[in-house]
C-alpha cells in the first residue's frame, strides 16, 4: 500500500464516521437546497443517485427535476470503466446492478450535463474524496472533454474536511450542496 493510499484510507474512515453521525441526526429534509439549485437548471439532463447506507438522500430533488427534464441513475458496467446513465423516473421498476446499487429495469442511456455526485468527504475548495473506484472522476473527465458538465457534490455539512488527499486525476466539483448551504466553485 502506498503512502497516499494509506492517507486516503484514513481520511475515508474518519469521514465515514462523521457521515454516519450526521445521518443519524438528519431530519430527512436535506434536499431542499439541492432542489433550489436545480430549479435554476430546469430541463437540463441530470444524473442523480439512489442513496446507499448513510448517504444524504437526493431523491426528492431528483423527483422534482424529473418533472422538467431527463434524470438518470449511474450504471456501473465494470471496474475501471466510466459510468453510463440510464433514464430514471420516480417509482419506476429497478434491478440490481451487481455492484451494490440498483438501476432502471430497462436501460435508456443518455449523457447528462449535470451530475449529482455522492461523496465521502469534501473540502472548501471543491475537492471531493469518493469511494476509491474512480468512477466519477473517469466519467466527468470523459463528459467534460465533450461539453461543459457540472458536478454537484451532495453531502452533509459534517463531511467537510481539511487537507483532503487529492490527486491530479480527481475531478473538481462545481457546486457543493449540504443540508444548510450551497458552495460555488465555478468562475
Amino acid at each position: 500500500m502506498t503512502d497516499l493510499a494509506a492517507i486516503k484510507g484514513a481520511a475515508r474512515k474518519a469521514a465515514f464516521a462523521r457521515r454516519k453521525a450526521a445521518f443519524e441526526r438528519a431530519s430527512g429534509a436535506g434536499a431542499g437546497l439541492l432542489s433550489e439549485l436545480l430549479a435554476g437548471y430546469r430541463g437540463v439532463a441530470l444524473s442523480g443517485y439512489l442513496p446507499i447506507r448513510t448517504e444524504i438522500d437526493p431523491l426528492p430533488a431528483m423527483a422534482e427535476a424529473a418533472a422538467h427534464g431527463p434524470v438518470g441513475l449511474p450504471v456501473i458496467e465494470g471496474p475501471d470503466l466510466p459510468l453510463r446513465f440510464s433514464r430514471w423516473e420516480p417509482d419506476m421498476l429497478l434491478r440490481a446492478n451487481g455492484f451494490g446499487t440498483q438501476v432502471p429495469e430497462h436501460d435508456d442511456f443518455f449523457e447528462p450535463e449535470m451530475l449529482i455526485v455522492p461523496l465521502v468527504a469534501f473540502d472548501a475548495a471543491g475537492g471531493r474524496l469518493g469511494y476509491g473506484g474512480g468512477f466519477y472522476d473517469r466519467t466527468l473527465e470523459q463528459l467534460r472533454a465533450k461539453r461543459a458538465t457540472l458536478a454537484i457534490g451532495f453531502a452533509f455539512d459534517a463531511q467537510e474536511a481539511e487537507n483532503l488527499p487529492l490527486e491530479a486525476t480527481d475531478q473538481p466539483l462545481d457546486f457543493l450542496v449540504t443540508e444548510s448551504r450551497v458552495l460555488t466553485f465555478r468562475d
